[in-house]
């Protein structure tokens, strides 16, 4: 039987009908033996063609299809192509995803997990086998969702991300809080009316998309730069991260479920509160956080205290402070009182001393007259020991003089050595100089070169680069304008316009008095009345041509 490749549509491929000539036959016995056949008529197609016209006609059919099933066998070779299977209990599809394509999947494929693959059909000639080229996945539902999410929980749990002793205790009273959420949603604001209530203090906003693509990378990069703020830089590095974002569905919030944002929430230097979604709402950023509110409002409740309360609670402890102060000095001055009961009359305590003081007064008037009489008796004895004194001062003012004369020999010639040296160490100091500004011209030269090169290089690379990005951008011109109405116009088609706009529909047009019919070089008017025009006849196909189409 001969092979017949068989598509729907214009795409359908016919293969020239089999021409079967009569057979020698030959008899013997009841068996009738049949020889080989003469040679037929039919087209003879070579391996490639056979090929290329199955990638058309796949391709062409199932240009960009949606395909659900569970992924299986993935592979990530070091090339960054990702290569998996779909499959359901009946079948499997090969699927890849170039390189480019991976880096900007929402959902990365995980094996075991069932998703919506969304992309085109195509062949691979050199293996015979047809595979899906996937440009987006999305999880199949909900249930899907649930499983990726508490298998990545579970994945990152062994890793210890969620341990209690790595959690830190957040801040009293933090000077700086930094806010990690969208600028204009209501979440932000909420924060700030009662963050203002509570305790006003200063809060840094870092904005985010808080669902989407750009959610995760965004947050994560919000989380690592509060942390890499320098203590005592321009920008006040945050005591406290609040990361907040209101309700949402399960896919809304899954930005913050992604493995870049919890290991940012887990490394995280500074505290920090989760605040994603309402109480019931669950994402992973709450296991790696320190501290996970219900809410936006209430993680501004934990951040700060009440300063009414606390202004409350000082003035209480001020009036118990000076309530114990007072009876402190109350009970000090009972004590004192009771202890100067005990104590016997301060008369009794001086009276014996008075009285001694009168023995010794009388006693001290006759002891001074014999003291001045010592006194004046070793005066007059002294003018032999001034005579002495008189003697040592003389020839010490003499060896002061002597010593002040060789003072000014000594204090030049030291001059002349300080002088020596300072000279000595000028010349050093030159030379070192010298050799200083030496090396630093030929660093300049080594540096003016290397830059002169780094020059010559970065002009090559734009003369390298520039021409081919011309050129795609050109190819891009090309395909807009291929992709234009005007060259659908082009190829015979032609655009109806009503008075309120386009016109699709033929009970519509049926409805309207007057309308314009667009072609490539112009308009004409119409009206739903007018007798149809006679179809143009169509030119018949020549005879005998052969064609794969």
């Amino acid at each position: 039987m001969v092979p017949r490749l068989l598509g729907t549509g214009p795409r359908r491929i016919n293969t020239p009908s089999p021409l079967i000539l009569p057979a020698a036959r030959a008899t013997t016995g009841d068996m009738e033996l049949f020889e080989d056949a003469a040679p037929s008529n039919i087209h003879e197609f070579t391996v490639s063609e056979i090929s290329g016209a199955v990638k058309r006609v796949l391709e062409g059919e199932f240009g960009r299809v949606r395909v659900r099933g569970e992924i299986g066998r993935v592979s990530r070779p070091s090339s960054g192509h990702v290569y998996f299977d779909l499959k359901d209990d009946r079948a499997v599809i090969a699927a890849v995803t170039w390189k480019g394509q991976a880096a900007r999947l929402s959902t990365r494929p995980e094996e075991g997990i069932e998703v919506i693959a969304t992309g085109r059909l195509t062949t691979f000639p050199g293996q015979s086998k047809y595979q899906l080229i996937v440009e987006e996945i999305e999880p199949a539902g909900a249930g899907a969702l649930m499983m990726m999410l508490e298998k990545r929980r579970k994945a990152l749990a062994a890793e210890g991300l969620f341990d209690e002793s790595r959690k830190r205790p957040l801040p009293y009273l933090p000077r700086v809080i930094g806010v990690v959420t969208s600028p204009s949603g209501a979440v932000i604001r909420d924060i700030l009316h009662r963050l203002r209530d509570r305790f006003p203090t200063r809060v840094l906003i870092w904005p985010v998309a808080v669902q989407g693509e750009g959610c995760a990378p965004q947050v994560t990069a919000a989380i690592q730069g509060f942390n890499a703020l320098p203590q005592g830089g321009a920008i006040p590095r945050p005591d406290l991260i609040i990361v907040a974002r209101g309700g949402g569905s399960l896919e809304d919030l899954w930005g913050f479920n992604e493995e870049a944002v919890v290991r940012a929430a887990a490394a995280s230097e500074i505290p920090l509160i989760s605040a994603v979604g309402h109480e019931t709402d669950t994402t992973l950023i709450d296991f790696a956080s320190d501290r996970r509110a219900p809410t936006p409002t209430a993680a501004a409740e934990m951040a700060v205290p009440v300063r009414a309360e606390l202004a409350a609670r000082l003035a209480e402890i001020r009036a118990r402070m000076m309530r114990a102060a007072q009876a402190r000095n109350q009970r000090q001055r009972q004590r004192l009182t009771d202890l100067g009961r005990a104590l016997g009359r301060p008369q009794a305590l001086t009276d014996p001393a008075r009285q001694r003081f009168d023995l010794f007064a009388e006693r001290l008037e006759p002891a001074l007259r014999g003291f001045v009489r010592a006194r004046r008796d070793r005066l007059n004895a002294l003018p032999l020991s001034l005579s002495a004194l008189r003697t040592m001062l003389r020839s010490r003012r003499e060896a002061l003089q002597a010593q002040g004369q060789r003072l000014p020999l000594c204090l030049a010639r030291l001059g002349r050595s300080r002088a020596e040296r300072l000279a000595e160490l000028g010349n050093r100091l030159e030379r070192a100089r010298a050799r200083m500004l030496a090396d630093a011209a030929r660093q300049t030269r080594r540096d003016r070169d290397m830059l002169d090169r780094l020059a010559a290089r970065l002009a090559a690379a734009a003369a390298r680069m520039l021409p081919p990005r011309r050129e795609a951008l050109e190819r891009l011109d090309r395909l807009r304008q291929t992709l234009g109405y005007r060259e659908t116009l082009r190829r015979g088609f032609a655009v109806v316009h009503g008075p309120s706009g386009l016109l699709t529909q033929a009970a519509e047009a049926a409805q309207t008095p007057r309308f314009e019919i667009e072609f490539l070089d112009g308009r004409l008017a119409a009206r739903p009345d007018a007798p149809p025009a006679k179809p143009a006849r169509k030119p018949p196909e020549p005879k005998g041509q052969k064609s794969l189409f």
